[in-house]
């Protein structure tokens, strides 16, 4: 803790000397692979992101539902990429989170497998498609939460895809930890980690109630991100924006955390700094919205977290304190008293 205070130190004295801001001053002090402070810096990363929030309708059987989620999400990726964003990154269902309800069977008052033709895949396909086509002419990377179809009897995974500022599909993230309703009656599970990198940086995504399962994220730290994306429709049980700011400082990354108009009040979409510190939130009044925040590692929400707590969490688990150990009687005797 001393180390990192006098580091902060260092830095705000040679932003007051020199009339440089804080992250401008702190290009001038990384740490070399001892941990010491070198005074040229690295290129730190950095990449302006948009989280939303857009309203969540949950009928795919209604075409004019879809169209007009899909007319939302365009109008916030041109307000996205008016305010500068690279990429803009969308709450789960933001064109339709399909009810199992509605879906199912034995619905509309009974729980049952979910009858995947009742939904407008034309209209959802052409939806995706603008939205791409969108994403090419705004040259903003977009990441949208969608059902995917598989082929005929399997169903469906709850996705997330990844468009480029292209307007390509170079990924696409597939929810692998579902609820028990999901995995029981309407979803295939997913079963890997993605990640890509957009300008220099490198974003991980998980979807749904992944937020209760830290192994994830440790997953994604271990991978390198930078960032987690992370969509949702629900914020309960579990205070899941509070757990989304544990996961930021306990990793040390950038957390995305989007989720529905519904919960905007309560628990509006916004970015998580490193150090688990709120940069950014929506609208709390039910609007769609979208908070724009630049992801720069070398500005002062970033820097402690990815200049040291990441670095010696890592080394810590690799073995640190193993020639620290000491055979001692009195260490090996718990009972020993003062």
């Amino acid at each position: 803790m001393t180390a990192r205070r006098n580091f902060k130190r260092q830095v705000r004295a040679r932003a007051a000397k020199t009339g440089e801001s804080y992250t401008s001053a702190l290009r001038h002090f990384r740490p070399t692979p001892s941990g010491d402070v070198m005074s040229e810096a690295r290129n730190p990363k950095s990449v302006w992101l948009a989280v939303a929030q857009t309203p969540v309708r949950d009928d795919p059987r209604d075409a004019e539902v879809l169209r007009e989620s899909g007319r939302e999400v365009r109008a916030l990726m041109r307000e996205a990429s008016t305010r500068g964003a690279r990429i803009v990154h969308f709450p789960e269902g933001a064109i339709c989170s399909p009810n199992k309800l509605v879906m199912s069977v034995d619905g509309p008052d009974a729980v049952g497998p979910a009858d995947w033709d009742r939904c407008q895949w034309p209209v959802l396909h052409s939806e995706l498609a603008a939205i791409a086509e969108l994403a090419r002419d705004l040259r903003l990377w977009t990441v949208i939460a969608s059902v995917h179809r598989l082929t005929e009897t399997n169903r469906p995974h709850n996705s997330l895809y990844v468009i480029s500022d292209r307007g390509a599909v170079v990924t696409r993230y597939d929810e692998r930890l579902l609820s028990k309703t999901k995995v029981s009656y309407m979803y295939s599970p997913g079963i890997s980690p993605v990640t890509f990198d957009a300008d220099g940086v490198r974003f991980g995504c998980l979807l749904g109630m992944e937020i209760h399962y830290p192994e994830l994220f440790a997953e994604y730290e271990k991978l390198n991100v930078d960032c987690v994306l992370f969509s949702t429709t629900g914020v309960s049980p579990g205070a899941v924006a509070a757990q989304a700011q544990g996961h930021a400082a306990v990793n040390s990354y950038w957390v995305s955390f989007s989720v529905p108009t519904q919960h905007s009040a309560t628990a509006p979409s916004g970015v998580i700094a490193p150090n688990g510190d709120w940069l950014e939130r929506c609208a709390t009044d039910g609007s769609p919205s979208v908070a724009v925040v630049n992801l720069d590692d070398s500005s002062e929400a970033a820097a402690e977290s990815v200049t040291y707590a990441r670095p010696w969490r890592r080394e810590s688990r690799a073995g640190v304190y193993a020639e620290h150990q000491v055979t001692d009687p009195r260490s090996e005797d718990r009972t020993a008293a003062f």
